[in-house]
C-alpha cells in the first residue's frame, strides 16, 4: 500500500463512496481488500458504522467504474459517490423495515399455528404447506441480500456475516421443504419429521430487525454532522449596485458586501465593515457566551446574530468558510481508524472462517454422539453456533464510538484530526502550555490604573489622547480602553517621541509626559508615592507607563498580557486527571511566573525561543512521558509537531486547523481538559464494546454448540429452561438470532452514551 502511494505521488485524488451491503468486520476487510486490488488505487479506508469508503486514487489509472466492479465481484453494491457535507444515512433503513416486518409476521403466524393444534386440524391440508408458503418468500425476498453478500465473498474466497446467515438458515428452510415432500419416504422411518421453517424466518426477521435497529442508531450517531449542515444558510442579503438582493449562497463572491440583520444566520465568513452587534457562536466555537463584533471584528457562517445589524465583507464563502472546513474535517475523523479498530478488523477476518469451521465439527460431533434423531439435534446446534458467532458486534465496537465521539467533540469545539489522535490522547501524562495566546489573550490590555491627585477616567483620557497616535503595543491598549470606556479624547499638540523613554506633548494647555521611571527622573517630575506601586506592579510581569501633567505624576498605567477566560479552571481540570502541566515561554522568569501562579502552574520553563520549545518537549518525552502541547499553532509548529499530541488555540484560520492534530475552535483553553477527558471516555467505550463483543462470543459459541448437553442428557433441562434450550440443553437458533441481534445493537447504544459527554471543574465527566 505505501509503495503504491510512493509511485502514484502528489497526483492522487480522494473519493467517499456510499457501500451497501456491510454488515460486519469482515465485510470491511473484504471491501478494503477489493477496492486497494483496483490497479491505481494508493489507499483504501472503509468504515462500517457510516457505511462509507475513502479512496484515495490516480484519476488517470483508476475510475468510479473500475472501483464500483471491485466492491460489486466482492459482493457488495456501490450505492454512489458521497458529496462534501453529505450526512451518513442508511440506504436500506426503509427496505429492512418492511422485510423485517414480514419474516417476522410470518415467523409469528407459525408458530402460533405450531402451539395451536386445534387450529392445524381444521385447515382442509397439511399445516406445513401454509408454513412452506410464508418461509418461502421470507428466504429468498427478505433474506436475498444474504445470498448477494455470502456469493460475493465466495467469489473473492471469503466469508463474511452474510455467510453464516445463508449457511444457517438455507440449511433449516431446505430441510424443512426436504421434509415437507418426503415426509412419508423410508428416509424418516421410526422418527417424526419435523420441519423447521420457524427457525428460519425468525432468525431472519430477527437479524434484518437488528440491522433496522443498529441504522437507526447509526443515524442518531451522525447528529453531530447533520446538526453542523443545518447551520448553513441558502441564502444572503448581499449589496449589488447600491440595492440589497436575496441571492442564493452559491452566488456570493468573496469580496462582496453581505446585510446581516438581528436575529439572522450569518451567511459567509467575513470581516465587519459596519455596525456591531453581538453574535452567538457557540455552534461552532462551544462558546455559551455571545461574542461582541464591531468594525473590524470576524464572523463566521453558521452563526447567529444578536440584536445588532452590521455589514460584512465576505472573505470565505462555500468550502472555504470555517464551517466548512469543521464539517470536512469531522466527516475525515469520522471515517478514520484507530489501531485498536484495526486488529478488530483483522481478527473478523479470520474470525468467521474459524467459525465456519467449528460448525461442521459440531454438525459431525453431535450427528455422531447426539441423543435421537441425531441429525435434527446437529444441523439445530450447527446452525445456532453459525448464527450467535456473527461478528457484528465487532465490527461496530470502535467505528460507532469514534463517529458519537468525534461529533460529540465537534459540538463543543474540539476538532480531532483523526481516530488515531482521539485514541492517543487518552496517554497523555504532561500537558505543556504555551503562555502568550494559550494562557493569555496574546494582546496587552489595561490591567491597572493607580492615581494620585486626579480621577481615573480623567488620567485615561489624558493618556489615551496622547498614545493614539502612538504604534507602541501599549500606547495601542491605552487607546482602547479609553474607547472601551467611551471616554473623549482631547486635542493634542507639540506631540513627540522620546525613543527608549516615552511620549511628550501638551493636552489641554498642560504639558503631559509619558513613559518609563528614568523619563520621570530626569525630567524631575515629583513622584508623589507611586514609584513603589510601579515595583509592584512590574514585579507581576507588567508593563508600566507613568503619566506626569505638569512636573508631577499623576498616575501608573500598567499594561499586561490578560489571562484568557477558563484558563486556571483549564489547569485544574486537567490536573484533576492525573495529568502534569508545563508551562512554557519565551518571557522572562518573572514574567512567566506571574502567569504561571495566577493560573496555578508550578512547573515553568521560561525564556525558551521558537526554535528551541521543540527540545524542551523532546526532553519531556525522553523521561518515558506521553505528552500535549498547546500554543497557538503557528509560532509553536515546531513543538506541535515534537508533541505527541498537538493542541492548537484555533482561530478560524486554515493554519491553526491543519497546523495540529486537534484544534479548540473557540480558543477556550478549558476545551484541553475537555479533550483529554473524552479521548478517555471514547476510548473507555471501545473497550466496553469490544469486552462483550468478545465475551459474548467467547460465552456463547460454546453454548451454541451444545457444551450443556452432558450436563441436561440424563434428566433433561428443566421445565422453565426448555423454550431456551430444548429437552437436552441445545441452544434455540432462535434465540441465538435473537441474541446476537441484541449484541449489535447493544454497542450502537453504548456508544451513544457519549452525545451526554460532560466535563466537570474536576476534570470528570458528569
Amino acid at each position: 500500500m505505501g509503495e503504491r502511494q510512493a509511485a502514484y505521488g502528489s497526483g492522487v485524488e480522494r473519493l467517499t463512496l456510499s457501500i451497501g451491503g456491510m454488515t460486519c468486520a469482515a465485510c470491511v476487510h473484504h471491501v478494503e481488500g477489493a477496492l486497494a486490488g483496483v490497479d491505481g488505487v494508493a489507499s483504501a479506508s472503509v468504515n462500517l458504522a457510516t457505511e462509507r469508503a475513502t479512496v484515495e486514487y490516480a484519476p488517470g489509472a483508476a475510475g468510479l467504474s473500475a472501483l464500483g466492479g471491485a466492491v460489486e465481484d466482492a459482493g457488495y453494491s456501490l450505492l454512489g459517490v458521497v458529496k462534501e457535507g453529505e450526512a451518513p444515512a442508511s440506504a436500506e433503513l426503509g427496505s429492512l423495515k418492511w422485510k423485517a416486518a414480514f419474516s417476522l409476521a410470518s415467523a409469528a403466524v407459525i408458530m402460533s399455528m405450531m402451539a395451536a393444534a386445534p387450529v392445524r386440524a381444521a385447515l382442509p391440508f397439511h399445516p406445513d404447506l401454509l408454513f412452506l408458503a410464508l418461509a418461502t418468500p421470507v428466504q429468498l425476498w427478505a433474506g436475498r441480500q444474504f445470498y448477494i453478500g455470502a456469493w460475493g465473498a465466495l467469489k473473492g474466497r471469503a466469508s463474511n456475516m452474510n455467510t453464516l446467515i445463508a449457511v444457517g438458515t438455507s440449511v433449516a428452510y431446505l430441510y424443512s421443504v426436504f421434509v415437507v415432500f418426503f415426509r412419508g419416504s423410508a428416509i424418516f422411518d421410526g422418527f417424526a419429521a419435523e420441519t423447521y421453517f420457524d427457525t428460519s424466518t425468525a432468525i431472519i426477521g430477527l437479524v434484518l430487525l437488528g440491522r433496522r435497529l443498529e441504522a437507526r442508531a447509526k443515524g442518531r450517531a451522525s447528529g453531530a454532522i447533520r446538526a453542523l449542515l443545518g447551520l448553513r444558510s441558502r441564502t444572503a442579503r448581499v449589496k449589488r449596485g447600491g440595492v440589497e438582493v436575496e441571492a442564493p449562497i452559491e452566488d456570493v463572491v468573496v469580496g462582496d458586501i453581505v446585510v446581516v440583520r438581528p436575529g439572522e444566520r450569518v451567511a459567509t465568513d467575513g470581516e465587519v465593515v459596519e455596525g456591531s452587534s453581538w453574535v452567538d457562536e457557540s455552534m461552532l466555537t462551544g462558546e455559551s457566551l455571545p461574542v461582541e463584533k464591531r468594525a473590524g471584528a470576524l464572523v463566521y457562517g453558521g452563526t447567529v446574530n444578536g440584536s445588532g445589524a452590521f455589514k460584512l465583507r465576505a472573505t470565505g464563502v462555500g468550502r472555504d468558510t470555517l464551517l466548512s472546513q469543521i464539517v470536512r474535517l469531522v466527516e475525515e475523523a469520522q471515517g478514520s481508524k484507530a489501531p485498536i479498530q484495526r486488529l478488530a478488523d483483522v481478527v473478523a477476518s479470520y474470525f468467521v472462517p474459524a467459525v465456519i469451521g467449528v460448525a461442521a465439527l459440531v454438525f459431525v460431533t453431535w450427528l455422531i454422539l447426539g441423543p435421537p434423531p441425531s441429525y435434527v439435534y446437529a444441523m439445530l446446534t450447527a446452525i445456532a453456533t453459525l448464527i450467535i458467532a456473527c461478528p457484528c458486534a465487532l465490527g461496530l465496537a470502535t467505528p460507532t464510538a469514534i463517529m458519537v465521539g468525534m461529533g460529540r467533540a465537534a459540538e463543543r469545539g474540539i476538532l480531532i484530526r483523526d481516530a488515531e489522535a482521539l485514541e492517543t490522547a487518552h496517554k497523555v501524562e504532561v500537558v505543556v502550555m504555551d503562555k502568550t495566546g494559550t494562557l493569555t489573550a496574546g494582546r496587552p490590555e489595561v490591567t491597572d490604573v493607580v492615581v494620585a491627585g486626579v480621577d481615573e477616567e480623567e488620567l485615561l483620557g489624558i493618556a489615551a489622547s496622547v498614545e493614539v497616535a502612538s504604534e507602541h503595543p501599549i500606547g495601542e491598549a491605552v487607546a482602547r480602553e479609553a474607547r472601551r470606556r467611551g471616554l473623549e479624547l482631547s486635542g493634542v499638540s507639540g506631540f513627540a517621541a522620546l525613543p527608549g523613554y516615552g511620549l511628550e506633548a501638551r493636552v489641554g494647555g498642560a504639558g503631559v509626559l509619558i513613559g518609563s521611571r528614568a523619563l520621570m527622573e530626569g525630567r524631575g517630575v515629583e513622584m508623589n508615592g507611586l514609584g513603589e506601586r510601579a515595583d509592584g506592579l512590574s514585579r507581576q510581569g507588567k508593563s508600566v507607563a507613568f503619566v506626569a501633567v505638569d512636573g508631577s505624576a499623576r498616575g501608573v498605567i500598567a499594561v499586561g498580557d490578560t489571562l484568557r477566560r477558563g484558563a486556571a479552571e483549564a489547569v485544574r481540570a486537567i490536573e484533576a486527571q492525573g495529568v502534569e502541566v508545563v508551562m512554557l515561554s519565551g518571557d522572562n522568569e518573572s514574567a512567566a511566573r506571574a502567569i504561571a501562579g495566577q493560573v496555578g502552574i508550578a512547573k515553568v520553563i521560561a525564556g525558551a525561543l521558537p526554535s528551541e520549545k521543540a527540545g524542551r518537549v523532546k526532553e519531556l518525552q525522553r523521561g518515558g512521558k506521553v505528552v500535549a502541547m498547546v500554543g497557538d499553532g503557528i509560532n509553536d509548529a515546531p513543538a506541535l509537531s515534537q508533541a505527541d499530541i498537538g493542541i492548537a488555540m484555533g482561530t478560524g484560520t486554515d493554519a491553526a486547523i491543519e497546523t495540529a492534530e486537534v484544534t479548540l475552535v473557540g480558543g477556550d483553553p478549558r476545551g484541553v481538559a475537555s479533550a483529554l477527558a473524552l479521548s478517555r471516555a471514547v476510548v473507555g467505550v471501545i473497550r466496553q464494546n469490544l469486552f462483550w463483543a468478545f465475551a459474548y462470543n467467547a460465552a456463547l459459541i460454546p453454548v451454541a454448540a451444545g457444551v450443556l448437553y452432558p450436563v441436561f442428557a440424563s434428566g433433561g433441562a428443566p421445565e422453565v429452561l426448555r423454550p431456551v434450550f430444548g429437552e437436552f440443553g441445545f441452544l434455540n437458533p432462535i434465540l441465538a438470532a435473537g441474541a446476537m441481534a441484541f449484541s449489535s445493537v447493544t454497542v450502537v447504544l453504548n456508544s451513544l452514551r457519549l452525545r451526554g459527554f460532560r466535563v466537570n471543574s474536576e476534570g470528570g465527566l458528569s
